[in-house]
């Protein structure tokens, strides 16, 4: 028996791809010119988004932002 350390094909953390974000980002802001930031986070935590993604969210200042400023701040493509 060797003390080989056990390794996966898969991350344990999924992180979304850009436009998986975008997408995301368009249905949070349908018909929205701007939201909250605990909007947002009660949002992507209803949407089950990656750890990695709600860390970013909940980091947000508190505030309201358009579509173009979470976009930025989280990666995505300004939509």
């Amino acid at each position: 028996m060797t003390d080989e350390p056990v390794t996966t094909s898969e991350p344990l953390i999924e992180t979304p791809t850009r436009s998986e974000l975008d997408g995301l980002l368009d249905d949070l802001y349908h018909g929205q010119e701007r939201l909250s930031q605990a909007e947002i986070q009660r949002r992507a935590v209803a949407a089950e988004l990656p750890a990695e993604l709600l860390i970013k969210v909940s980091a947000l200042p508190e505030g309201e932002y358009a579509l173009d400023e979470v976009a930025d701040l989280l990666g995505a493509t300004p939509g």
